[in-house]
């Protein structure tokens, strides 16, 4: 019964939206299809100011990961996983998370086709990977965009709001499947 309602309520949601985001519009006698194509026009604007924010950490990360720092980094540090329950080859995904989505995917990826997506270790990195977000990928393109120079504050709490979904990802995942 839930799994019907929930289908059904993922097949329309998404036009539904779109149909009231419209019908609102017209409602408050906004053009709509023009504030879309100006929106659409500042968003290409956008794209294009934030292109060397995104390749300076496109660089950065490839570096990272091409030095062999990510593994090292990981070996120090596996005593300490071990300790809170998480699976010291969960720990790069748990590294690469706050710099590249698209590498802790890529990393993700790797550990279901060793492991198995429905392994413990499959299971917290996906958990994981839902409960952490990309903080420094957020600070470089979207500060850098906007041209907000002093991210310190939001660097800290990014950071901590990262390791608070990286320990609950590990708890949760160790008492529902461990």
């Amino acid at each position: 019964m839930f799994v019907s309602v929930m289908n059904n309520i993922s097949l329309y949601a998404i036009p539904l939206i779109l149909l009231g985001i419209t019908t609102y519009g017209v409602v408050k006698k906004v053009k709509v299809y023009e504030a879309f194509t100006e929106g659409a026009k500042e968003g290409f604007t956008t794209a294009v100011r934030i292109i060397p924010f995104l390749t300076a950490m496109l660089v950065a990360i490839g570096v990272f990961r091409a030095s062999g720092s990510m593994d090292y980094f990981a070996k120090l540090v596996a005593p300490l996983t071990n300790a809170i329950g998480m699976p010291s080859e969960v720990l790069p995904m748990a590294i690469m998370r706050p710099l590249s989505g698209g590498g802790a995917s890529g990393i993700m990826n790797g550990l279901f086709t060793e492991y198995g997506p429905d392994s413990l270790v499959g299971r917290m990195a996906s958990v994981m990977n839902g409960s952490t977000d990309t903080t420094f990928y957020v600070l470089a393109v979207y500060f850098g965009s906007v041209s907000i120079k002093k991210g310190r504050y939001a660097l800290t709490a990014g950071l901590l709001a990262d390791l608070a979904g990286l320990l609950a990802a590990v708890i949760i995942t160790n008492m529902v499947f461990g």
